[in-house]
């Protein structure tokens, strides 16, 4: 599926992108083509019948122009977000953009103060991870006066029109590759059971976090229907489960009280659902200082290096692996197409509504690793070198 960027005749001198699609490497861009575009296409996929999809700009809208790209992302607190924006940064100044890389320190005022200054400093794109879904919405409608284009990044940005693109990975499918994962390991489908299982899902800010959560508890629904696995805290709905910030410290606060309140006894937990590695690490801490059963299985996200060596260790069972480089591929190939007047190429326009309407998005692809295969997917591939894993 392809949705069109209507533009104006862009200036010769403008680069675009010749990255191949999902995975591929940054490559100097070629000239863009000073022909004018066709008008869009309709629509090929609609959305529910309550959603409304984006529609592509106006006619009479001039393309953005220049060659300066604004990358925000949330923080450098956690490692993931400090590989996509060197990633990013390095693909987008191999295509011959001018790069404006800002980390908000977790802090909401901040990332919408730094937004401001991109808006402000000329920038033509704007690749945004933001750090709360709904806290972008008043600056966002100054890139949208601007013409300024804008690409959720990783995390959609809610109740906001100014959003052009959404690009990301699977995020339903993190969930069901987790509960997949569970459900081999365990041969839940031959197994009697029952299996204590606690949950621990994602910020509620992060409009990511509902997805992974749905993906694992839609996959495990029937083996819960089926007592196959019980929750012996009964803390299940995703209100309860979520974890403000992705925070580490208070997953493990929360697990301790899981287990002091639930296992003290002797009962045995055999399942952990993490839904990232910074609260699968949260949860494996509270383990090590609280829980002398068998260790059970622990599920995350991201391998992260901490975690990878914990998943060497027997500490944790699979990470779901999501590949930096692979989506920061993608994201600088779209904002390649977005200055040159090009499709922007998505696959998806019927799963993402922000509030104002569904956003058409490209959805790239999780793979897990666990202590079988991360060698192949991490080191191999370039992604960590053996040393970073000592």
């Amino acid at each position: 599926m392809k949705r069109k960027v209507l533009s104006m005749v862009l200036a010769a001198s403008m680069v675009a992108t010749a990255l191949v699609g999902c995975g591929g490497s940054g490559e100097s861009a070629p000239a863009a083509s000073t022909e004018p575009a066709a008008e869009a296409p309709a629509a090929e996929a609609e959305a529910p019948a309550a959603n409304t999809e984006a529609e592509a700009p106006a006619a009479d809208a001039a393309a953005p122009t220049g060659n300066k790209v604004g990358v925000s992302m949330p923080t450098k607190d956690l490692q993931r977000w400090n590989q996509d924006g060197s990633n990013m940064q390095a693909e987008l100044e191999a295509a011959g953009y001018e790069v404006d890389l800002q980390y908000a320190s977790n802090q909401e005022e901040t990332q919408v103060s730094q937004i401001e200054n991109m808006i402000n400093g000329g920038c033509s794109v704007l690749v945004i991870a933001a750090i709360e879904a709904n806290s972008l919405s008043t600056v966002l409608e100054k890139a949208k006066s601007a013409n300024i284009p804008v690409i959720a990044y990783d995390r959609l940005i809610m109740n906001t029109d100014a959003v052009a693109y959404y690009a990301t990975f699977d995020n339903y499918k993190v969930g069901v590759t987790q509960a997949q994962y569970i459900i081999d390991t365990l041969d839940l489908d031959n197994a009697d059971g029952p299996f204590n299982m606690e949950v621990t899902a994602g910020d509620p800010g992060d409009n990511n976090a509902p997805f992974f959560y749905n993906g694992a508890m839609d996959t495990l629904q029937p083996y819960i229907d089926a007592g196959k696995i019980v929750i012996p805290s009964g803390q299940v709905d995703f209100a309860t489960v979520g974890t403000p910030k992705w925070s580490t410290e208070n997953a493990q606060s929360r697990m301790e009280n899981i287990l002091s309140s639930n296992y003290a006894d002797g009962t045995k937990l055999d399942i952990c659902l993490c839904s990232n590695d910074s609260t699968s690490l949260g949860v494996q801490n509270a383990l090590a200082a609280n829980y002398t059963g068998d260790y059970p299985i622990v599920t995350g996200q991201d391998c992260d290096i901490a975690n990878v060596k914990n998943m060497i260790d027997g500490k944790q069972s699979m990470s779901v692996f999501k590949d930096t480089r692979t989506l920061a591929s993608q994201v600088v190939k779209m904002v390649g197409q977005i200055l040159s007047g090009s499709e922007v190429e998505v696959n998806d326009t019927t799963t993402y509504d922000n509030g104002t309407g569904v956003i058409p998005s490209f959805l790239c692809e999780p793979v897990f690793a666990d202590a079988n295969n991360y060698k192949e997917l991490l080191i191999d591939s370039g992604y960590y070198t053996e040393a970073d894993l000592q």
